[in-house]
């Protein structure tokens, strides 16, 4: 196990570049024009950052990126 410290004004920024990263991703998967392979590699990248935005994001915060499956309900 690794941890480390870090000031509220750098939660703020890991937060902040997180959010960026995993919207990109959300608009990506979007895209039809990006194969499905590429796709499951976006998700899995996802899927790592979304653990560590919960570790320093609101609960709240949270669940406005908890993703959706096929059918409507909610993933993770």
């Amino acid at each position: 196990m690794i941890g480390f410290l870090i000031n509220d004004k750098e939660i703020k920024e890991m937060e902040y570049l997180i959010k960026r990263e995993m919207d990109e991703i959300l608009f990506d998967l979007r895209d039809e024009r990006i194969d499905h392979i590429v796709k499951r590699a976006m998700e899995e990248r996802y899927k790592v950052l979304f653990t560590l935005f919960r570790r320093v994001a609101s609960p709240n915060e949270c669940l406005k990126y908890i993703r959706k499956d096929r059918k409507g309900r909610k993933k993770g």
